[in-house]
């Protein structure tokens, strides 16, 4: 391949596609992506750059797993398509849902199947609204997240999302969704002599308070704020969420898109408070990204409740239980079992952020380097004592992206100021460290 291969590939891209996110402008410098091997990804001109978020946190057993492509391949030969709802089922969705009843948190025992982690939100809204009109309380329907939370985009999805640039395009947003201060330990200002994350978490309590408890359905967070920032929480937070959400009768709902099947160092984001969850949602490392697939698993005392109103829960996908994307589930979570996921992402995260903070901790336009598992940040400054912030005007966010992409990394920002790194678990220990050499070059290229 030439150089020109991946131009001509964009001037045919910019005559007919629509891009989540579309911006023409940042669109120019585009790659056209066309072999991955493992967590490299070979572009149109036949450069190769690290995959420095496994896709969108996603593809964690990294490109070119022979075992996914025969599972999938396997079950279009023998069935490509049936419907999943009631009357119709199939072996895969039923051994699926078997497997996740295993390795989820132990209260969760029924799954519901999607298309993705947006679909998988609006589920659990709506699961959460169902479940109380069952309990004879219609008036808590009110779903409250977090500033900076992300649980996708289609209509009420993005009401739930509290990352504000979302939403201005679209709105006016779905009524009843409200948003509390993420407990951000950088940022967060808690009362003096008062613990962070217990501040944090009180904030709900205000929020309920405020609404009226009789009023709100749910409360939906991520283990770790993900797209916000990779944002894990100070401990004693989501300890003291659950209680909250107890004392006031509030389903408490974790978002484990992105914290799902390993990623934060153990199965599931919850488990390092030990805490459990009403809803869980799920999708991405599901099937590493190769299939899209996720869904939403619910409390045996919620499934109790709505299978015994006697009326059927008229919620429902085409796509739910595909038979091809539950075989590829399947094989991955074979993958992510014999290979030990968890165990993986602390060991690799571990090395990566000691080496973030080994190379960039003294810099002076450095001002957090925070991570949990295989998923990290460095986030910049203009003044580290203030902690002032970039903005859009500063141009910062793209200078770093560039130079990052120069070097060979491709990834995304937070904003203007958030590198965001989660490469595929399969990442090996060489590649972390170039990925620690990149982003201290490319940081002092921006800076000096």
């Amino acid at each position: 391949m030439n150089n020109d291969e991946n131009a001509a590939w964009i001037e045919r891209d910019q005559g007919h596609l629509i891009h989540p996110l579309h911006n023409p402008k940042q669109h120019v410098d585009a790659r056209v992506w066309v072999k991955g091997e493992g967590a490299m990804l070979h572009d149109a001109n036949g450069d190769v750059f690290i995959d420095g978020l496994a896709g969108l946190w996603n593809n964690t057993c990294g490109n070119g797993r022979k075992e996914l492509a025969d599972a999938a391949s396997r079950q279009m030969h023998s069935l490509g398509y049936a419907s999943g709802y009631a009357g119709s089922s199939n072996p895969n969705a039923i051994e699926l849902a078997e497997r996740l009843a295993r390795i989820t948190y132990p209260k969760i025992n029924r799954f519901f199947f999607t298309s993705g982690g947006g679909e998988s939100t609006d589920s659990n809204i709506k699961m959460a609204r169902h479940y109380w009109k069952a309990r004879g309380r219609p008036d808590k329907t009110r779903i409250i997240s977090r500033v900076l939370g992300y649980h996708g985009v289609t209509l009420a999805a993005m009401s739930a999302t509290g990352i504000s640039t979302y939403w201005p395009m679209f709105e006016p947003r779905v009524p009843g969704f409200s948003h509390i201060p993420s407990p951000y330990p950088y940022r967060y200002q808690a009362p003096p002599g008062t613990s962070p994350g217990v501040a944090a978490a009180d904030e709900l309590e205000k929020r309920i308070l405020e609404e009226g408890a009789e009023n709100v359905a749910m409360f939906i967070a991520e283990p770790v704020q993900g797209a916000g920032g990779v944002i894990p929480p100070p401990d004693d937070y989501f300890p003291r969420i659950r209680e909250i959400c107890d004392r006031h009768e509030v389903l408490l709902c974790a978002d484990e898109v992105i914290t799902g099947f390993g990623r934060t160092g153990r199965w599931f984001g919850l488990e390092h408070w030990g805490v459990q969850p009403d809803l869980i949602q799920y999708a991405k490392a599901i099937t590493s990204g190769y299939f899209p697939l996720g869904g939403i698993g619910i409390s045996d005392e919620i499934a109790e409740v709505i299978e015994g109103g006697g009326k059927p829960w008229m919620h429902a996908y085409t796509y739910s239980a595909h038979p091809v994307g539950c075989a590829v589930a399947l094989a991955t979570l074979d993958i992510m079992e014999n290979e030990d996921f968890p165990t993986q992402a602390a060991r690799k995260g571990e090395r990566l952020l000691t080496g973030l903070r080994d190379a960039l901790e003294s810099h002076p336009n450095v001002g957090d380097i925070r991570g949990l598992g295989l998923m990290c940040a460095v986030e910049v400054v203009k003044d580290r004592a203030t902690k002032e912030p970039f903005t859009a005007e500063d141009g910062v966010g793209p200078r770093l992206l560039k130079a990052l992409i120069k070097r060979r990394l491709f990834t995304r920002l937070k904003g203007e100021d958030t590198i965001c790194l989660a490469p595929p678990i399969i990442v090996p220990d060489a590649i972390i460290d170039d990925i620690v050499d990149i982003v201290r070059s490319g940081v002092k290229d921006v800076f000096g």
